[in-house]
């Protein structure tokens, strides 16, 4: 049974920095591609980026390239999204996804609760 659980979120000022935690189980990160994308009250589900099993390749949004960077601890099953200068309109729900396929996109479905991220002075 596939299982995604994000954490790592909290309240960052403006410039500050974050590292998202997705914990797998029910299948390998190291074999499948796993996306993150976050959810704004009131807007629709933006895709934030991709890392694929099938080369390493990672993917990202331009509205978060060059600030955050995926990546992947085999041993812990466990994908990470860090986040630095970090700005007002990054605040969002961030939930990871899979579709164990090995390539990306992968498609934006909430498999686990998702973790709060508030970017506040």
């Amino acid at each position: 049974q596939v299982q995604l659980v994000e954490s790592g979120g909290g309240l960052v000022q403006p410039g500050g920095s974050l590292r998202l935690s997705c914990v797998a189980s029910g299948f390998s990160v190291g074999y499948n591609a796993v996306g993150w994308f976050r959810q704004a009250p009131g807007k629709e589900r933006e895709g934030v980026g991709c890392i694929s099993s099938s080369d390493g390749r990672t993917y990202y949004s331009d509205s978060v390239k060059g600030r955050f960077t995926i990546s992947v601890d085999n041993g812990k099953n466990t994908v990470y999204l860090q986040m630095v200068n970090l700005k007002p309109e990054d605040t969002a729900v961030y939930y990871c996804t899979t579709d164990l396929d090995s390539r990306c996109p992968v498609p934006m479905r909430s498999w686990g609760q998702g973790t709060q991220v508030t970017v506040s002075s």
